[in-house]
């Protein structure tokens, strides 16, 4: 079993700065509301952008080993919460945006599928407690100049 660490190290008022194993770091902070100064990711925030970024990397993963041409990616998070604390997410909608020539629908909906069945944990783990809808949308792009 593979453990992951995380951790936060206060700076000041309700800003922390957040680390993981990856080296990496980032400011979290509170909305003023509730005695933050606006001035880093909500940790509710970090959940949506780790589902975006999750099925994302995916996503576009298989798309490209489906030789799909995809010329430009998006993926956004919609997630709908509670009016009461303690503000969980009760609805999810992942809205993949494809750019891209001659883009296969059916190509687009199995990377989907694969990433919500098979490859992010981040959509596992979510999936379990609060619904997940998933739509797409593929633009064409003009086809490259021929030279």
């Amino acid at each position: 079993m593979e453990t992951m660490n995380a951790a936060v190290v206060w700076q000041h008022g309700l800003v922390f700065a957040g680390s993981a194993d990856s080296g990496f770091t980032l400011k979290l902070d509170a909305d003023s509301s509730v005695g933050g100064d606006n001035d880093g990711f909500r940790p509710i925030e970090l959940i949506a952008l780790g589902l975006a970024g999750c099925t994302a990397m995916d996503v576009l993963s298989i798309l490209k080993k489906k030789r799909q041409d995809v010329t430009g990616f998006e993926v956004k998070v919609h997630a709908e919460r509670a009016a009461e604390h303690p503000r969980v997410f009760t609805k999810i909608t992942v809205e993949y945006v494809v750019r891209g020539r001659q883009i296969a629908p059916a190509a687009v909906e199995r990377a989907i599928e694969l990433s919500e069945t098979k490859y992010c944990p981040v959509q596992a783990m979510l999936g379990r407690v609060v619904p997940i809808q998933h739509t797409y949308q593929i633009i064409e792009e003009a086809s490259a100049p021929v030279t």
